[in-house]
Parts: C-alpha cells; sequence; structure tokens
C-alpha cells in the first residue's frame, strides 16, 4: 500500500471509531436520568406455517437461546403459544434485559458462543424453501417507572394475556402511560387481582403509539371475575372519570392475546 494511501485509510479508521466512540456516548447522555433502573423487553412474535417450524422455534429456544442467554446473565425469558389460536399457532418471546446496552451487545455475543450456534444449527441453517418460521414482528419497549422490572409469577398452571394499547398520537399515548405510573392504575391492577407480570412502553415497534403489557391468572374464570372486579373499583372509577384520562381521548384500540407457557418457560 502506497504511504498517501495508508495514512488516509488510518485517518478514516481512526475517525469512525471516534464518531462510533461519540454516537454511543450521546446516546447515553439523552437517556432520562432514571432511566438506568428501567428494564428493556424484546417481544418477539413468530409467524409460523406448520407444526415442523413451531417445532423448530421452540427447540431453538429451549436448548439454544435460552441457555445461551442464561451465560450473559439474562433470565427470565418467557416462551408462549396461543391458548386459542385460529390455525397454526404463533410464538411469543419475551426476553428481559437489564439495559439497552446489554441488549445492543447480546446478538454479538450469541455470534461469538460457539456452544450457542452448535444447538441452534437446525434453526439458523433453515433452508429457505424450508424456512424456521416465516416472519418475526419484534419491538423494544422500555419498562414503566412504577413497575420497573418484570416480577416472574409462582410456576403453577395458569394462563397470560397480553394487552396493547394503541393511542391516535404521542401526547395521547404519554397520558395514558401516566395513568399507570403516577394516578395509581397499576396498584389497583394488583390490588383487585390484575396480577402484572410487565409493562412496556413501545420505543421501537409496529403500530405505535402504544403501550403492552401482560397479566397472569389462574384460569380464564378468575380472569373474568378479577376484570369485573377492576371495573367496579371506586377508585379506578375515579381516575378513569377525569376528563384528561377519559379512554375514548387517550387510547383508540385495545388488542387482547391469551397464550399458555410452554413447559421450559421461564416465566
Amino acid at each position: 500500500m502506497k504511504r498517501r494511501s495508508f495514512v488516509k485509510a488510518t485517518l478514516l479508521t481512526g475517525t469512525l471509531s471516534q464518531l462510533a466512540s461519540s454516537t454511543t456516548m450521546a446516546v447515553q447522555t439523552e437517556l432520562p436520568a432514571d432511566a438506568s433502573h428501567q428494564e428493556f423487553y424484546e417481544l418477539r412474535v413468530y409467524i409460523l406455517k406448520n407444526e415442523a417450524q413451531q417445532k423448530l422455534v421452540e427447540d431453538y429456544f429451549k436448548n439454544a437461546a435460552i441457555p445461551a442467554y442464561k451465560r450473559l446473565g439474562i433470565s427470565n425469558i418467557g416462551v408462549f403459544t396461543e391458548l386459542k389460536p385460529t390455525g397454526q399457532t404463533k410464538i411469543y418471546a419475551l426476553i428481559p434485559f437489564k439495559s439497552l446496552q446489554q441488549f445492543l451487545s447480546a446478538g454479538d455475543k450469541l455470534a461469538n458462543d460457539t456452544t450457542y450456534n452448535e444447538a441452534a444449527q437446525p434453526y439458523l441453517t433453515a433452508s429457505a424453501t424450508e424456512p424456521a418460521y416465516e416472519r418475526i414482528e419484534s419491538s423494544l419497549l422500555q419498562a414503566f417507572e412504577h413497575m420497573p422490572v418484570l416480577e416472574v409469577p409462582a410456576k403453577t398452571a395458569r394462563i397470560f394475556e397480553l394487552r396493547r394499547y394503541e393511542s391516535a398520537g404521542e401526547n395521547a399515548g404519554k397520558k395514558k402511560i401516566d395513568m399507570f405510573n403516577t394516578q395509581g392504575e397499576i396498584d389497583i391492577f394488583k390490588r383487585t387481582g390484575l396480577t402484572p407480570v410487565f409493562f412496556g412502553e413501545t420505543i421501537i415497534g409496529g403500530l405505535r403509539p402504544n403501550l403492552t403489557y401482560m397479566l397472569t391468572f389462574d384460569d380464564m374464570a378468575e380472569h373474568d371475575r378479577n376484570w369485573k372486579l377492576f371495573s367496579s373499583d371506586p377508585e379506578w372509577k375515579k381516575i378513569s372519570s377525569m376528563p384528561d384520562y377519559a379512554d375514548a381521548k387517550i387510547v383508540s384500540r385495545i388488542t387482547s392475546t391469551f397464550l399458555s407457557p410452554t413447559p421450559f418457560s421461564q416465566i
């Protein structure tokens, strides 16, 4: 290499390194001061066409992903199927991260994990004609301030409800989150038997602005009974009757999905 080309390449490499370092520092600086204690969640939805794909994805999490994440200090990973699917079930995977940096570095660490790559071979090397899944829909969520970490329920027979609240605009979405964080809605949930697993604001993903949360119940009878108890709670009625918090103003669509944990799910 000529000296002039070598000098140019060296200068360019140094500039890119400085830029990457500056960008990382800028991202860290722009995070809210109180964001460090709030977890981040990757919520994946695997679109499948048959049972063979379902087995590939389930085996991947059971034999490769969950053990590898454990080696990285990442636990409480939930893997679920639909309670009442219409056709082939989707698989829902919830992966909690202690920080944004842990989320950003996990992919490279998995790629360099020989044990993971060997265990994940059937999933990672599935052919284009027989893929492991049709598509993955993935979102990144940040935990709410009032419930900054995921709460794992007891390991008993139970069902889960995943709920997404969409809002017409960012301000409306923040207003709904405010109901949970500062107006006591999460506390009313817990008091009336709506046992939460996590609450998160979608910061990257589809159908924004939205928030997503997960509840757990012994069965559908408890689900129906406790939601009825919540809706008749005097404190909830007081909050929901405030003009600024009327559902018609801050929630445009609610989607509810009932899930069953897989045998190897950590939630």
